[in-house]
């Protein structure tokens, strides 16, 4: 509800939330505004006569109300290169909004749009790639070097009679070569799917065994936490096992050669003018409940959509040297790679993130002068705890973006990069998934930056807050994460599903006609969002629903803890809230800790979310792209197990937790 006072104020009693004063922590300056590609865009609106926008709403309802227009200025606006068609997009048929087309006669090259500036002398020697790894290797590789290795890929992949659809498989690191593979693969029409290289022999085989793919890539190993992973073996039986494989090129990582024993090609390299809709690479969900579902996704949706969140609701600009750290198996990688049809250079980085130190990415920020830098929302908050302050040793003058993704950015985290790493930046908390391959709710970057909360909704997203009725929450009010209209980034399929069965269980069950992303979130006073964890997650002690990211926020303060995970347990016929605590080394749980931080969620969340137990434990499981897998910790304490262990980084860790709980409840 609203009420009057000094400024707004959103009250949150139901979760037992104090109230919370709006005001911003930064926001941008006029000549930022000025000069961002937003007003670029709306300037290129103006001169077909769109427009004008009051503000940044203003111009959301329109994209989202006129996709077909919006769109076109895109393709026109970033220079798209490709047969654009007359028709721009075309409405759902039906209640359907999978029926929707965008760019029907149109004919592209993903490839050709992120390698064109290879072409043009001004910018051929100029770096595409930095690519930086735990053990100081350095490369830096231009765009017209970019373009030579794909080539030499492509010729690769033709000799091995790679194809219109066909596929390609990839278990590489976050690597040059991983990108040209990519691209070569679209060059020709093939189909990429690819995956980090410390996946199991099951995982992988449960991921590329379903697309068949008719050449595999592998790497000899690589390098985590100062330790070097021999992986030949491993990826000689993956192969063995995926049917049809036509050829399994091994490349040279451990001794890194940028050359790969790939001979130069006979021919110039050449793309192939697909369809907007024709597939680019496949992705994979988590697994945990089963083998990975694999989500289609076609080549236009991307190009457009992440020139969107990169540069429009980004700002991220020709020339700036952006980054996320993410591995080839997670979509923020996929997400990252279509920076260079927007003339980014792309900081690649394979290793651990605190190799040697809490110090590593930041002294590689520094170094290499990043614009943007991108993290999981854990990241920020280890290196929090870790003590290690950026700008005592850095001044980084030309980052004007922090991002973050991966699970709810708490607000203390925003306190701390605003006071410890840059006071002038904008930190943007976005959201999305592999299911889009892109965000929902995220950067904005005309509007200020509140605690706590994402800016707000990505242009062309009809976002909206679902009660479980199908009607729209209120604003402060939780409900779920639903986009009521298309979207370019909307999967093609899911690979071999007949019927689209589980497409539709998937996305359109909760509420037919309108895609239901499985968020737990509101809308805020400021016009920003909240996000509360995971549907799916969601606890319901007594019978009211609450998320986890509420309790994550108050545990995240606490030094003494490193990690968490929560969960909800069916017990005595109701459900209980179990917290497990990962320690920090040199701490352990006692029974005083345990009352502080009861006391800690009781005020800073609510009585309700107070856990009926906390328990320690040695390891807590994550999938292979790091995320924190609540719903196996559930099952196994359900008593139902996991039915993919391999999908998850540390599967081991799943035994610790019914002895955990038993002995924390003696």
């Amino acid at each position: 509800m609203w009420t009057a006072g000094r400024g707004l104020v959103l009250k949150c009693r139901a979760s037992g939330w104090k109230d919370r004063p709006v005001s911003s922590l930064w926001s941008p300056k006029p000549e930022r505004i000025a000069n961002s590609n937003q007003r670029q865009f709306e300037e290129f609106l103006a001169r077909r006569g769109i427009g004008p926008f009051a503000d940044y709403d203003a111009l959301h309802r329109w994209s989202v109300a006129d996709q077909g227009a919006f769109y076109d200025a895109v393709w026109d606006f970033f220079g798209v290169v490709g047969l654009k068609g007359d028709i721009a997009f075309l409405p759902p048929i039906t209640d359907d909004i999978r029926s929707a087309r965008y760019f029907p006669e149109a004919r592209l090259s993903y490839a050709e749009n992120l390698l064109r500036w290879a072409e043009d002398p001004a910018f051929a020697d100029q770096p595409a790639l930095l690519f930086d790894r735990e053990d100081g290797l350095h490369i830096a590789m231009s765009w017209h070097e970019l373009r030579d290795l794909t080539a030499r890929f492509q010729a690769f992949m033709v000799a091995h009679d790679v194809g219109e659809k066909d596929r390609v498989a990839a278990l590489v690191p976050n690597c040059p070569e991983a990108i040209a593979i990519l691209l070569a693969a679209n060059s020709l029409g093939a189909i990429t799917s690819t995956a980090s290289p410390d996946f199991g022999v099951s995982g992988a085989v449960d991921r590329f065994g379903q697309i068949e793919p008719k050449v595999f890539f592998s790497v000899d190993g690589y390098l985590y936490g100062g330790r070097r992973f021999e992986i030949s073996e491993k990826a000689n039986d993956i192969a063995a096992q995926l049917p049809g494989l036509r050829a399994h090129k091994m490349l040279r990582f451990l001794d890194y050669d940028d050359r790969q024993d790939l001979p130069p090609p006979a021919l110039p390299l050449r793309f192939k003018a697909l369809r907007f809709d024709h597939p680019l690479y496949i992705l994979f969900s988590s697994g945990t409940t089963g083998k990975p579902k694999c989500l289609v996704h076609r080549q236009g949706g991307p190009l457009l959509k992440h020139l969107v969140e990169h540069a429009i609701n980004g700002d991220n600009k020709p020339g700036d040297v952006t980054f996320f750290f993410s591995t080839c198996g997670w979509m923020m990688w996929n997400w990252l790679v279509t920076g260079l049809a927007n003339r980014q250079t792309l900081q690649l980085y394979d290793g651990s993130p605190f190799q040697p130190g809490p110090e590593a990415l930041w002294n590689m920020a520094a170094k290499n002068n990043w614009s943007q830098f991108g993290c999981g929302a854990k990241y920020v908050d280890a290196i929090a705890k870790s003590g290690y302050r950026p700008k005592n040793h850095h001044t980084f003058p030309k980052l004007r973006n922090i991002a973050t993704t991966g699970s709810t950015l708490i607000e203390e985290s925003f306190d701390f990069i605003y006071d410890a790493v840059k006071a002038d930046v904008a930190l943007t908390s976005v959201s999305g998934g592999t299911d889009l391959v892109g965000c929902l709710v995220g950067a904005v970057s005309t509007k200020p930056i509140y605690r706590g909360e994402i800016q707000g909704a990505i242009l062309a997203c009809d976002v909206q807050v679902l009660r479980s009725d199908g009607s729209e929450a209120a604003i402060g009010e939780r409900g779920e994460l639903a986009c009521n209209g298309p979207f370019p980034t909307m999967p093609i399929a899911f690979w071999r599903d007949e019927n689209d069965t589980k497409f539709n269980a998937a996305y359109f069950e909760t509420y037919p006609g309108i895609w239901h992303h499985g968020d737990f979130i509101e809308r805020t006073a400021a016009g920003g969002y909240i996000i509360h964890g995971r549907s799916d997650a969601t606890l319901n002690p007594g019978g009211v629903r609450i998320g986890t990211a509420e309790i994550y926020r108050q545990v995240e303060t606490m030094e003494e803890i490193a990690e968490a995970v929560v969960v909800s347990q069916e017990h005595c016929g109701d459900s209980r809230i179990v917290l497990f605590l990962k320690m920090t080394p040199g701490f352990s749980l006692t029974d005083d800790l345990a009352t502080k931080l009861k006391s800690r969620i009781r005020k800073g969340a609510s009585p309700r979310h107070v856990p009926s137990v906390i328990a320690a434990v040695a390891d807590i499981p994550r999938t292979r792209s790091g995320k924190i897998t609540e719903i196996a910790v559930r099952d196994i304490l359900a008593g139902r197990g996991v039915q993919n262990k391999g999908a998850l980084a540390n599967p081991e860790a799943l035994a610790l937790f019914i002895p955990a709980l038993a002995a924390a409840e003696a």
